[in-house]
């Protein structure tokens, strides 16, 4: 008599406890983030811990998968958009703050969120502030290893 194994294999799908490792890297070969050498990440599917264009990639996938997915700006964090670049007044920030291009702040909406600006140039009276995500308009190639699915 031969025994099967009744194992079954658990693929992710909605609502799936997922923990795996990944790295995002930019299309110049520029690492952005890598938790291979780290702790990996665990997240419910659908709770908003991945960009959409990334969850969708990992439905099907199951314990043990490694895979590369390449994503367009659509896919991921969109095109950078220049309506998000704003032009404030230097009275707008704490005169204490030294304000440089390149520093990335956090601001608060009317409605309360919270959501990051990077300064792009500072000027006498004025600072510019760019509020497009920092991916925004780049392929982004997603390298992930499924290490637990339930």
């Amino acid at each position: 008599m031969i025994m099967e194994s009744t194992r079954t294999v658990t693929e992710i799908t909605a609502g799936s406890r997922v923990t795996m490792h990944f790295s995002l890297t930019l299309e110049d070969g520029t690492v952005a983030e890598d938790s291979f050498d780290d702790e990996p990440l665990e997240f419910i599917m659908g709770d908003g811990s991945l960009n959409e264009g990334l969850e969708l990639g990992l439905y099907g996938m199951k314990a043990g998968d490694e895979e590369t997915l390449t994503m367009s700006p659509e896919q991921t964090f969109g095109f950078h958009d220049p309506d998000n670049i704003h032009e404030m007044s230097r009275n707008d920030f704490d005169p204490d703050t030294p304000l440089e291009e390149g520093m990335i702040i956090g601001f608060t909406t009317p409605a309360g969120d919270e959501v990051p600006g990077m300064i792009q140039q500072v000027a006498k009276d004025a600072v510019t502030v760019d509020f497009n995500h920092p991916l925004a308009g780049h392929d982004l190639l997603y390298r992930v290893k499924i290490l637990d699915v339930n």
